[in-house]
């Protein structure tokens, strides 16, 4: 996980949701988004890019 950027982590998290993917595989990658840090209401409100 530490090798993706925080971009790629955030969108491979919304499709993941929108997809409605594992719930392991989709609390795995929340947990990284924790663990860095990142705001994801920042992505959500369309204040920045994501893919």
């Amino acid at each position: 996980m530490k090798l993706i950027s925080n971009e790629i982590l955030v969108d491979s998290y919304f499709k993941a949701v929108s997809l409605h993917l594992e719930d392991d595989f989709v609390e795995l990658l929340l947990e990284e988004i924790r663990r860095r840090q990142i705001n994801l209401d920042y992505y959500r409100q369309g204040d920045a890019q994501v893919s």
